[in-house]
């Protein structure tokens, strides 16, 4: 649905708070937009998203290579903050030497510690995935008693940009 929808009752504030609905969360953030145009207090707006859905995707196989690679990126920068706190105490023409010590430290034990932790995991868990949490609807709900204001200056709104 491109336009708003008929504000639905709120029982969690008991009051017909809900300017208006949509089925994206840019449609909505762009009536918001368009109430800021108007000058309309959009501080006391929230958008709030439900019908909310998991989506994992899966970015490939996490093979002992790629743990260990992993584990060894983030033991390089372990190894990069361990050896700037030790080179605060070793001397000026140390420092260089001491951070290129603590970094390749680093990275190997964290290599052997990515690889370690892959192995630990159940069969089947080898994947690598990204998850994000997607809504399903949006609504624009007016805070402190403004919802019917903010509906009538989005209905003003709508009719300068039709």
């Amino acid at each position: 649905m491109t336009g708003p929808m008929a504000p639905r009752y709120d029982p969690a504030f008991l009051a017909w708070n809900t300017v208006a609905g949509y089925d994206s969360y840019d449609a909505a953030r762009a009536a918001v937009d368009r109430l800021a145009a108007q000058d309309f207090p959009v501080e006391h707006l929230d958008i709030v998203g439900s019908d909310v859905l998991v989506v994992d995707r899966v970015a490939g196989k996490v093979t002992r290579g790629r743990a260990a690679l992993a584990g060894a990126s983030q033991g390089v920068w372990t190894g990069l903050f361990a050896g700037l706190l030790l080179s605060l105490f070793a001397g000026s023409s140390a420092v260089a030497v001491t951070m290129l010590v603590a970094m390749i430290v680093g990275a190997g034990v964290g290599a052997a510690l990515g690889t370690a932790a892959r192995s630990k995991q159940r069969p089947g868990r080898g994947i690598a995935t990204a998850r994000t949490f997607v809504a399903g609807h949006y609504d624009i709900v007016a805070r402190d008693g403004f919802a019917e204001q903010a509906r009538e200056a989005l209905r003003r709104a709508d009719a300068v940009t039709v």
